[in-house]
């Protein structure tokens, strides 16, 4: 088993472990994990902004490194479980960020100048 399929085992048994189930879900709770997860995201990308002394005019503050390592993995608890209401397998987010980067690259080459949505539809 490769280090993404076992986070994916251990994220799923985490989530059932606290009454989350997320198989065959209906289109009404699918809708309500995805909403929650994302707001969970936003909180951890706030922890993680609190980690970084951001405030410009403010001298007092600290970056906290160690405590940034623990949102990211915090953020990754989230997405994972995204992925998995999504019906996405560690398989599945593998080969979409291949396909993606892949656009980005080209994006990148192009200059990136113009918008063109339909260049993700294939992922």
């Amino acid at each position: 088993m490769d280090k993404l399929e076992e986070i994916f085992r251990l994220q799923n048994a985490l989530n059932e472990r606290i009454g989350v189930r997320l198989d065959d879900l209906s289109e009404e709770e699918k809708t309500k994990w995805v909403l929650n997860y994302s707001r969970a995201m936003q909180q951890e990308m706030a922890e993680l902004i609190d980690s970084v002394p951001w405030k410009w005019w403010a001298k007092y503050q600290n970056f906290d490194e160690q405590n940034a390592k623990v949102e990211v993995v915090d953020l990754f608890h989230f997405l994972v479980s995204l992925a998995q209401v999504l019906g996405m397998t560690p398989d599945d987010v593998y080969q979409a960020y291949l396909k993606k980067n892949e656009v980005n690259h080209k994006r990148q080459e192009s200059g990136y100048a113009k918008k063109d949505e339909a260049d993700s539809r294939h992922i």
